[in-house]
């Protein structure tokens, strides 16, 4: 069977099939499968999703690694709630000729290969449908080691959308056509280059999912950890009160809170200009326009 250019991608759940119809080896291996469907379908059925719940869009190769990490503890929790929702489409699906392919040889000669405008083109206005055009209501990102560093505030403005699309990169990369064409923004979980946006993806949609409303469960710890204020969280401790000669500091054993306070105020910029001074210079910047 061949899949036509306006073929659609949706994630069911049930009994592993195969990743595209060119395939006969099932690539699930898990909970989560990929087929073929000329109409979207609900993500996690039978558990419903919530109305109006965010939503994660990834386009990649490999739709078979998700929700990864993101199905445990309480991101996963909170996804078989119908809190947030999750559809990786696969790339593949889209891909040209018999074969499939999703890439070609860079404009220009060099190594390696760049994957291809009009495939990922199809797959982008696809994953559009039923989504704002309003960038804030509905980022769309490429995960690229090029990109702007990812930032806690970042996190809180995905939030705060009502779901993201997210391209995940192979190879050389992908055509500058396609980031221009769909006017998306290009981010960086750090200064390393991976083989693939999949562990980006997954690390982007964990610090974001974690900041909507009930998935944590206690609204306060996400306003106290690192990055919430600018600088970086100060030390925590737990029972028991000595542990190989080592003892909690008498401070927090003290029940005066604002000693307790003053105390991880005090430790929080000592770590942060230490560990982090180019935070440091930024927190300091912003104390003196205050």
């Amino acid at each position: 069977m061949v899949i036509g250019e306006h073929a659609l991608a949706c994630l069911l759940v049930g009994k592993p099939v195969t990743a595209h119809p060119m395939s006969s080896t099932p690539k699930s291996h898990g909970r989560l499968s990929i087929s073929a469907s000329l109409t979207p379908r609900d993500l996690m059925t039978p558990t419903p999703r919530l109305k109006g719940a965010w939503t994660a869009k990834i386009l990649t190769l490999f739709p078979e690694v998700f929700p990864g990490v993101l199905g445990a503890s309480l991101t996963g929790k909170a996804l078989q709630e119908g809190l947030w929702a999750i559809e990786p489409i696969d790339l593949r699906i889209f891909g040209k000729g018999k074969h499939r392919n999703v890439d070609d040889t860079p404009a220009g000669g060099g190594a390696g290969l760049v994957m291809r405008p009009d495939v990922l083109g199809r797959a982008m206005k696809m994953a559009a449908k039923g989504t704002p055009e309003d960038s804030e209501k509905w980022p769309r990102v490429y995960l690229s080691p090029r990109g702007k560093p990812f930032t806690q505030a970042d996190a809180e403005r995905f939030s705060k959308a009502e779901g993201m699309t997210l391209l995940c990169g192979r190879f050389e990369g992908v055509d500058q056509r396609v980031i221009d064409h769909f006017d998306m923004e290009e981010i960086s979980v750090g200064d390393f280059v991976l083989t693939g946006g999949e562990i980006a993806a997954q690390t982007l949609i964990d610090a974001t999912v974690r900041l909507l409303p009930n998935v944590l469960g206690n609204q306060a710890s996400t306003e106290e950890e690192s990055f919430s204020n600018g600088l970086l969280e100060h030390p925590q401790y737990t029972r028991p009160a000595e542990w190989e000669g080592r003892k909690i500091p008498d401070v927090l054993m003290s029940g005066h809170h604002q000693k307790i306070e003053e105390w991880r105020r005090a430790q929080s910029e000592q770590l942060t200009q230490e560990r982090r001074p180019d935070l440091w210079a930024a927190h300091v910047e912003r104390d003196s326009e205050d």
